[in-house]
């Protein structure tokens, strides 16, 4: 027997440590993804804080740009003296800087609350309709992209494929304006504007340590009307945001899906007699699935600048309808503040995104 032969038969270690060296060698590829991907959270929030920053203070300080015409002069250079902003942009920069980084982000100049208060106030509401319009996309978009990759090239792929375009291309406060006329004033089946009707607001707000979450603290309360109250005042606000993202979600199926029928292990169960419909549900769906999960951060973007309009067209009371009640009063420290947390959610949403993908594909680490 030769030297290989016998190293062989004995044990090559460099043989059987090669597995657990790759194992190794995943594992430290993935703690280095995930390490540099958490770290890219701090210089994307930085440079979106600090852009916010000038953009605002570029018409002058908050407090002229937010109180100018309503105060005499000399109460005016008071309040400005007061709040430190007649000092220079760069000493102000660093101290608002700091105060970020400690979790203060000032008082709102128009109603003089804490912008940390309007922050948790408000940001549950806003959370609670993401995720419902998450629901929408998901329940819309992914069933009819199969459907449009399982008719494709035939009239009911023709007829999605127009749906995801006018669900991308439509204005949300145009979409949600549609809705509220067809449904809410023609038909009468939903409420027009809110987040609950008042009776079941009084009732939320005498739970002992509300979530802000309506659907979770009517749930805890355990009154079924509030429950169906809630979700009636979410189903419009919920869908008109939804679509935008549906459509995305649509083509992405769609195209993702066409691609994998058309692959080689695809093709090799469809000459073993497999059907179509088969093929679709077993080998062609779940790996289309995997491009949706990589752009779902990019769509909580979407979403969060969807809000806006979403939220002032149905008075939803959360972030974005606060955010536009801030910019008419000009009201730039709450509108800083809130960019700020939006950046921050955008930024941490995108990172557990990535992580998920590394996760499912590992070539995405490398």
């Amino acid at each position: 027997m030769t030297t290989a032969a016998t190293e062989l038969a004995a044990g090559d270690p460099a043989q059987e440590d090669a597995p657990a060296a790759r194992s190794r060698r995943g594992s430290g590829g993935l703690g280095s993804y995930v390490l540099v991907r958490f770290l890219l959270i701090i210089p994307t929030v930085f440079i979106l804080v600090t852009t916010v920053f000038f953009l605002m203070r570029s018409t002058g300080d908050p407090i002229t740009a937010a109180l100018g015409g309503r105060l005499t002069a000399e109460e005016l250079a008071q309040r400005v003296s007061e709040a430190g902003y007649d000092r220079p942009l760069f000493v102000q920069y660093l101290e608002y800087l700091g105060n970020v980084f400690t979790g203060d982000f000032g008082t709102t100049l128009s109603d003089r609350r804490p912008v940390t208060e309007v922050l948790t106030t408000f940001g549950t509401a806003t959370l609670e309709l993401a995720v419902y319009a998450l629901v929408v996309a998901f329940a819309v978009g992914i069933p009819l992209g199969r459907l449009a990759a399982y008719a494709r090239d035939r009239w009911p792929d023709a007829v999605l494929r127009v749906f995801a375009i006018l669900c991308y291309a439509t204005p949300v406060f145009f979409a949600g304006l549609v809705l509220k006329l067809v449904f809410a004033s023609g038909l009468g089946w939903l409420p027009v504007a809110g987040r609950a009707s008042t009776r079941a607001e009084i009732e939320l707000q005498f739970l002992d340590d509300p979530t802000g979450i309506y659907l979770v603290d009517a749930l805890r309360l355990g009154d079924s009307e509030v429950v169906l109250d809630v979700l009636e005042h979410a189903v419009l606000p919920a869908v008109a945001l939804g679509l935008l993202t549906a459509g995305v979600f649509l083509r992405l199926v769609r195209t993702n899906v066409i691609g994998t029928l058309g692959t080689g292990y695809v093709e090799a169960a469809r000459s073993r007699g497999v059907a179509e419909r088969r093929l679709l549900r077993k080998h062609a769906y779940r790996p289309a699935l995997i491009p949706i999960i990589t752009v779902i951060g990019l769509q909580v973007a979407l979403l969060m600048g969807g809000a806006v309009l979403t939220e002032t067209t149905f008075e939803w009371k959360g972030l974005g309808f606060q955010l536009a009640q801030y910019l008419q009063a000009r009201d730039f420290v709450a509108v800083q503040g809130i960019v700020a947390l939006l950046a921050v959610i955008v930024a941490v949403t995108n990172f557990v995104v990535d992580v998920i993908a590394a996760l499912i594909d590992p070539r995405v680490r490398y």
